[in-house]
């Protein structure tokens, strides 16, 4: 294996400083536009050429392609957060015995920098990168919406996608991540006076609860698969039958059969109260990333993990989604968890260990230039 490169800690770190104080909260257009320029300026200049730089509904994303040939290694991350702009005021960047605090720090500052600081030690070490992608979305915060065809595009027939998410608190990596399917159930009914002719009505609340029962029923955690209903409203005024009810479901599932399987039962739901009418919209949002797409890059980067020295590199599956649900589903192997470890992202806990930075940068970089290495 070739010897990885002295990892420049001071530079890392400026430019993470940098990156988390500079605000990219996902439905502010003007802060993504500001964290898409540094993120190509950080990228630049670790890397010697300027990313495509690629907008959807005023969500900016920055794509390097090295090479014109067949796409081999995908790097996926993305440079927008939960945190609304003006969170650095009472949420500010620092760094206290190891550990650095504020908005993105591991939800994914740190990762996406993860991702360029090995990819610049890799160019140094062999000066060729043809066949890798560098992604950094703007709108993973969000589901995805824009940058989805990008994301599937870019990873479609590559050997294999690493997704710089964060890793578990013990610096497992990520090998499984439920698939999503989110949907909204509409009852239509009829109204009338509730005290004066109610058998007039057709009831939507009594419909949506009867719909509720059922689909709570669904819920099967033996086999990893979570169907709850969420938000819900129904009628209008207390003295009228309601005619409308609408509920929101979230829907989990560990395999693509399971995900299909609920889908279908969710799909064809049908009116329990006479004369009602009931619509379900929405359906899977993302495909799980099953175990069996990430295994052959876990052997791997554990193997690689250990003759780098690191401590011995473990597993997690989780229920969240992620870009690498998108990878998974058009077929490529895909590792995730390969970013920061820390916690508390999405709260004011959020934090990254610098410890793990070097590991996660030496891990990538030994990981990425293998796979290149086998063509």
């Amino acid at each position: 294996m070739t010897p990885v490169v002295e990892f420049d800690s001071k530079d890392f770190m400026s430019d993470f400083q940098a990156l988390i104080e500079c605000e990219s909260f996902s439905q502010d257009p003007e802060s993504l536009a500001r964290s898409a320029q540094l993120v190509s300026r950080i990228g630049t200049g670790l890397l010697g050429a300027a990313p495509h730089l690629i907008e959807t509904d005023s969500h900016p994303h920055v794509l390097w392609r090295f090479g014109t040939g067949p796409r081999k290694v995908v790097l996926i991350g993305h440079h927008d957060t939960v945190w609304p702009t003006g969170t650095l005021a009472d949420f500010p960047y620092s760094v206290a015995d190891g550990v650095v605090r504020g908005p993105g720090a591991d939800d994914m500052k740190g990762g996406l920098l993860i991702a360029l600081y090995a990819i610049a030690r890799l160019r140094e070490q062999r000066g060729d990168l043809d066949g890798v992608s560098i992604l950094m979305t703007g709108d993973e915060e969000l589901g995805s919406p824009g940058s989805r065809q990008i994301i599937e595009d870019e990873a479609r027939g590559a050997k294999a996608a690493l997704v710089f998410e964060s890793g578990a608190p013990d610096g497992a990596v990520k090998i499984a991540r439920k698939g999503v399917a989110i949907y909204s159930l509409e009852v239509t009914g009829l109204a009338s006076h509730a005290g004066v002719e109610p058998e007039k009505g057709i009831n939507a609340t009594i419909e949506v609860a009867n719909q509720v029962v059922k689909i709570a029923g669904l819920h099967d955690p033996s086999v990893g698969t979570s169907v709850v209903p969420t938000v819900m409203h129904s009628g209008s005024t207390t003295n009228t039958v309601p005619a409308k009810a609408v509920v929101g479901v979230d829907s989990r599932a560990a395999s693509v059969a399971e995900q299909e399987r609920i889908d279908g039962i969710l799909s064809s739901l049908t009116p329990t109260v006479a004369g009602a009418k009931v619509d379900v919209r929405g359906g899977i949002n993302r495909a799980p990333l099953e175990e069996k797409m990430a295994m052959g890059l876990y052997a791997r980067a554990q193997r690689l993990s250990a003759h780098l020295g690191h401590p011995p590199l473990r597993s997690v599956a989780v229920g969240g989604g992620s870009d690498g649900n998108f990878t998974a589903g058009v077929g490529t192997p895909t590792i995730d968890g390969l970013g920061t470890v820390g916690g508390g992202s999405h709260a004011r806990t959020e934090h990254a260990l610098q410890v793990w930075i070097p590991r996660r940068v030496e891990l990538t970089t030994a990981l990425v230039g293998e796979l290149l290495n086998e063509d």
